[in-house]
């Protein structure tokens, strides 16, 4: 078998070379600005460093609309290829060393030899995903009026096998999270009656938690509408909340930035299930009119950077129970999955870093006095200062690149994915991937 192409770090390190006269310059006049606020980046270099997001298996490949999906060239034909392009998005930012996978989609004949394929790139598991929104080859029961919550037991029971495989499958990978998020609701006024369906998804959520180890998290995830355009079951934080609190430690809350609706302080929901000690992690993506899968801080970066003041003020508050996982969850429809998916992980850092630069004593003491201007200033102070290239000499000395794009471009990289991976020949498939 041909050695399958993938980016040289000799490469990656040759275009650094190009770009380090204006990055070391960059990076000189930031240190001397944040030293006279007394603040020392080489710390928040390292806490840029340190800095983790998983990216989803089905990111890498091209998304769809409800109407038609446009496939890109070179797109991955199957899970080892999916790791191939993760791998490939690591090398660039290496902030990106966990996967999500989703199954069945990315169900693995041998999970023993794909960890052992991951690893090999430096990749590792991250949260489980199951799916329950859509009929599959094969399926005795269809979810089309619902799975974990449908009126028939059978379907339930379905539904509930399907995701303690997931996590047999995942135990065997190395992950230690399993999410749920079901499209159960109804489009129809009287089509469901609501607190029946809330005390079915209950009664299926406790069996699957039952299958979780107690060294993982069962992350619920909740959305207010869609496929359900008239009710969904898990439909805000509130009633994840309630359901994660019914179903005992191990189950928390997963806040997807597209799932809330239009207007929402997601910022604040953040810090009442950090309160709570309910809050899993996120899905990170970005959107302008509902559940757009956007990249990540291409809309609202303001929103992000508020969000990450929450994040970043638990974290040094050392809060009780702290510890959100981070993934970014997106549809590509226009743009390179890959170039996208490193365009909001560099985004998600640099929001990250920015919270960091947050004077946290003035800010308490604007609030304690009731002086919003001044409080609005210290948090604008942090978001419009320009980290970027703190980010920069973060990614080249963890092996990174410096210009993470321009480095993927130069290096062929779609391009020979495309000769690797023929196309199939034959009309797209038409919805959402």
């Amino acid at each position: 078998m041909a050695k399958k192409f993938e980016i040289d770090d000799g490469f990656i390190a040759e275009q650094n070379e190009k770009a380090r006269s204006w990055v070391e310059e960059d990076y000189d006049a930031l240190a001397k600005k944040l030293n006279r606020q007394d603040v020392g980046i080489e710390d928040l270099v390292e806490r840029a460093r340190d800095f983790r997001v998983a990216v989803p298996s089905w990111g890498v490949g091209t998304g769809g609309t409800r109407f038609a999906r446009f496939p890109g060239e070179g797109e991955p034909r199957d899970i080892y290829e999916k790791l191939e392009d993760c791998g490939a998005i690591f090398k660039l930012v290496r902030s990106t060393p966990g996967v999500s996978l989703h199954i069945p989609w990315d169900k693995p004949k041998d999970a023993d030899e794909l960890r052992s394929f991951a690893k090999a790139r430096g990749l590792h598991f991250d949260a489980m995903n199951s799916n329950t929104f859509q009929d599959q080859p094969g399926q005795p029961f269809s979810y089309k009026f619902g799975s974990l919550t449908h009126p028939d037991r059978a379907v339930r029971e379905q539904a509930i096998e399907h995701n303690i495989e997931c996590i047999e499958i995942g135990k065997t990978l190395g992950s230690k999270a399993h999410t749920v998020w079901i499209g159960d609701g109804g489009n129809f006024p009287g089509q469901q009656h609501f607190r029946r369906a809330l005390e079915r998804y209950l009664e299926s959520m406790r069996e699957i938690y039952k299958a979780v180890p107690d060294d993982w998290r069962l992350f619920i995830e909740h959305k207010f509408y869609e496929p359900a355009f008239y009710s969904t079951v898990i439909n805000d934080w509130g009633t994840s909340y309630y359901c994660a609190r019914e179903l005992g430690p191990k189950a928390c809350c997963l806040v997807d930035l597209g799932h809330h609706a239009p207007n929402v302080n997601i910022e604040m929901i953040v810090a009442r299930l950090i309160q709570f000690g309910k809050l899993a992690g996120f899905h990170f993506n970005d959107s302008k009119y509902g559940d757009d899968d956007l990249d990540a801080g291409s809309i609202k970066p303001f929103q992000l950077f508020l969000i990450f003041n929450e994040l970043v003020d638990a974290e040094l508050g050392k809060v009780e129970n702290f510890d959100p996982a981070y993934m970014l969850d997106q549809s590509h429809n226009v743009t390179d999955p890959i170039e996208s998916l490193v365009m909001s992980a560099i985004e998600l850092s640099r929001a990250y870093v920015q919270a960091h630069l947050v004077d946290r004593a003035a800010l308490t003491e604007a609030q304690e006095k009731c002086d919003p201007l001044i409080a609005l200033a210290t948090l604008k102070q942090a978001f419009t200062t320009d980290v970027s290239p703190i980010l920069a000499i973060a990614r080249e000395r963890a092996g990174g690149a410096i210009d993470p794009i321009g480095t993927y471009r130069a290096s062929g990289y779609r391009k020979h994915k495309a000769e690797e991976r023929p196309a199939k020949v034959g009309a797209a498939a038409s919805g959402i991937v």
